[in-house]
C-alpha cells in the first residue's frame, strides 16, 4: 500500500486510467487520466501562489468536482487540507481560517441562499492572502478557471518533486472539531495512517472498481472526505458528488446513475423509505451503505436491507480523533447487531472501556471509551495541553464516550461524557453554542442540553436565565442565534428559567435538566421552537 496520498492516487491512475472517475451533479464526466490532469494544472497553480510544503490551505464549499481537484492538489504539493463546514457562518469560518493559519481558500460563490465571499468579508484573517471562488465568479472575484490558468507557466517536473519529498508521517489535513472549551480545535492527523483507515474501511465495504459511489456526505467531513470520495477513488470506483440532499434527486440519481454504494446518517435513509414516490425509481443497483451518528433501531436496518435493496449494510464508530474510524460491524453481522452496536475494533486497534482509575472494565461493564493505534491523531494544532489532555501517556486516546465491550468486542455506545448530542448526524457540542448564546444582552445564565427528536435524532434545547429586569420570548432569541451560529447549531427549544439547577461548587446539572426534558416530552405542553 502507498504511504502518502500523491503516491496513492497516482496508483489508481496507472491501473483505472481509462474509467469514468468523477462524474458532476450537472453530467460533467472525467476519466482518471482527466482528473489527473486537473490535479496537475491546479498544483502548478498552488505553487504558483507560493504554497509550500507544510502550509495550510482551505476549503469552504459544497460537494462538487472541483473540491475533489483542489484536495487531490493540496496533496500533491504537500500542503495540508484544512475543510471547512459549509454551514459555518462568516465568523466561525474566520476562526478556522485564523486558527489553521490557511494561505488560500478556496469557496463557494453563492450556496443555499448566502454568498460567501460576503461572509467572511469582516472576518478574513491577514495570513489569508488569496481566495479562489470556486462556482460562478463574480467579475471582481479571482475564479476557478483563472486560478487554473495563473499555473500554466510552472513546470509539472515540480509538482512531481514535491509529491516525492512528502513522507509518510507528514501532515495531510487538519480537521477542525469543537471542544468543552468551546472554541474548536484543529485535529492533525497524516498521509499514511489515513490511508491504512481508508484501505480497512473499503475492505469493510467491499468497495471495487465496478462501484458506482454516491457521496452525499459533505467533505469537509471525514465520512465524505476520507472515506468518501478519497475512498472512492483509491479503490477505483466511479465517484458522484451530491452537495445537497432531497430525496427525489437522490433517488434520480441512483435510478439513472446505477448506483451501488450510498453512506450516510439514518436521517437519509429515514427519508428515502417514507418517500411516497420511491416506487417510481429503479434503485437495484444498491448494493453497500454504512450508517451510524444516532441511535439506530433493528427495524430499519431489515428495512434498508429489504426495502432499499441494500446487500451490506454497516454501523460503525469513530471520531475526527481517530481518521474517522475506530470500530466497524461487519457484512455478516445480524441486524440486531448492526443496530445495536458499533462493531469490533478495526485491525491493530486497541479498544476498551475504562473506570474512573483507568482500569480496563470487564465485558459489559459500562466505562469511558479509549483507543490506542495508529488511527490517533498526532495531536490538537498548537495545543498541546489539550493533546495531553486527549491522549494519555501510554497512548490512549480518551474519547469522552461512555461505552460497553460485549464477549465478542463489540461496542455499543451508551453515553457521552462531553455533553456532545448528535443532531442529524452532525456533533453538537453545547459549550461551544453556549458560548454564543451568552453574548447575547438579555441573558445572564445558559445551558444547552440535547433531547430527543423524531426526524434528527437529538436537538438542542437552550435553558436560560435573563438579566434583571430583561425581557426575551423564546422566538427572539433562536432568530438571534439563526445569525451568528449554523444551522444544525441551532437550539430548537428554549426555556426561559428562574435559575438553573447547580451543585454545591456552582456546576450546573445538566443531568437533571436532561431529566425534565425527557419528562415534559412524556406530558407535552406548548412551546415555542423551530424546526
Amino acid at each position: 500500500m502507498s504511504a502518502t496520498t500523491p503516491r496513492a492516487f497516482a496508483d489508481a491512475v496507472a491501473r483505472h486510467g481509462a474509467r469514468t472517475a468523477v462524474i458532476g451533479e450537472d453530467g460533467t464526466t472525467l476519466s482518471y487520466l482527466e482528473l489527473d490532469a486537473l490535479r496537475l494544472r491546479a498544483a502548478r497553480a498552488l505553487i504558483a501562489h507560493g504554497i509550500a510544503h507544510g502550509d495550510r490551505v482551505a476549503i469552504w464549499a459544497q460537494n462538487s468536482i472541483e473540491w475533489i481537484v483542489a484536495g487531490l492538489a493540496i496533496h500533491s504539493v504537500g500542503a495540508v487540507l484544512v475543510p471547512i463546514n459549509t454551514r459555518m457562518r462568516g465568523n466561525e469560518a474566520g476562526y478556522v481560517l485564523q486558527k489553521s493559519g490557511a494561505r488560500l481558500l478556496f469557496t463557494a460563490g453563492n450556496f443555499l441562499g448566502q454568498h460567501y465571499p460576503t461572509l467572511l468579508a469582516a472576518h478574513r484573517p491577514s495570513s489569508l492572502r488569496c481566495v479562489v471562488v470556486l462556482g460562478h465568479a463574480k467579475s471582481d472575484e479571482f475564479g476557478w478557471q483563472e486560478f487554473l490558468a495563473s499555473g500554466e507557466a510552472n513546470d509539472a517536473a515540480e509538482v512531481q518533486r514535491r509529491s516525492a519529498a512528502i513522507r509518510p508521517e507528514d501532515r495531510l489535513d487538519i480537521l477542525f472539531t469543537s471542544g468543552t472549551t468551546g472554541l474548536p480545535k484543529g485535529v492533525v492527523t497524516g498521509h499514511a495512517q489515513n490511508l491504512r483507515v481508508i484501505a480497512d474501511w473499503s475492505a469493510h465495504m467491499g468497495l471495487v472498481p465496478d462501484d458506482r459511489y454516491l457521496v452525499v456526505n459533505p467533505f469537509f467531513h471525514s465520512f465524505g472526505y476520507k472515506v468518501g470520495w478519497l475512498g472512492g477513488l483509491l479503490a477505483g470506483c466511479t465517484v458522484l458528488p451530491h452537495a445537497v440532499f432531497d430525496a427525489a434527486a437522490v433517488m434520480r440519481r441512483i435510478a439513472n446513475e446505477r448506483i451501488s454504494v450510498l453512506p450516510g446518517p439514518p436521517t437519509l435513509f429515514i427519508s428515502l423509505l417514507a418517500d411516497g414516490e420511491r416506487a417510481k425509481y429503479d434503485l437495484s443497483s444498491l448494493r453497500a451503505t454504512i450508517t451510524g451518528a444516532a441511535t439506530i433501531a433493528p427495524a430499519l436496518i431489515e428495512r434498508i436491507r429489504a426495502e432499499l435493496g441494500f446487500k451490506i449494510v454497516l454501523t460503525g464508530y469513530g471520531l475526527t480523533e481517530t481518521c474517522g474510524v475506530v470500530s466497524l460491524c461487519k457484512p455478516d453481522d445480524d441486524a440486531e447487531t448492526i443496530a445495536l452496536t458499533s462493531g469490533r475494533a478495526i485491525p491493530d486497534i486497541e479498544l476498551r472501556c475504562i473506570d474512573a482509575d483507568g482500569k480496563a472494565l470487564a465485558a459489559g461493564e459500562p466505562g469511558e471509551i479509549v483507543v490506542r493505534g495508529y488511527n490517533v491523531m498526532q495531536g490538537y494544532l498548537d495545543d498541546e495541553a489539550a493533546t495531553q489532555e486527549t491522549i494519555d501517556g501510554d497512548g490512549w486516546l480518551h474519547t469522552g464516550d461512555i461505552g460497553v465491550l460485549d464477549a465478542r468486542g463489540y461496542l455499543r455506545i451508551t453515553d457521552r461524557l462531553k455533553d456532545m448530542y448528535i443532531a442529524g448526524g452532525f456533533n453538537c457540542y453545547p459549550a461551544e453554542i453556549e458560548r454564543i448564546i451568552a453574548a447575547h444582552p438579555a441573558i445572564a445564565q445558559v445551558a444547552v442540553i440535547g433531547v430527543p427528536d423524531e426526524r434528527l435524532g437529538e436537538v438542542g434545547k437552550a435553558c436560560v436565565v435573563l438579566r434583571p429586569n430583561a425581557a426575551l420570548a423564546p422566538a427572539a432569541l433562536i432568530a438571534w442565534c439563526k445569525d451568528r451560529m449554523s444551522n444544525y447549531k441551532l437550539p430548537r427549544q428554549v426555556e426561559v428559567r428562574d435559575a438553573l439547577p447547580q451543585n454545591a461548587a456552582g456546576k450546573v446539572l445538566k443531568f437533571q435538566l436532561r431529566a425534565e426534558a425527557l419528562a415534559a416530552l412524556q406530558n407535552p405542553q406548548p412551546k415555542e421552537a423551530v424546526r
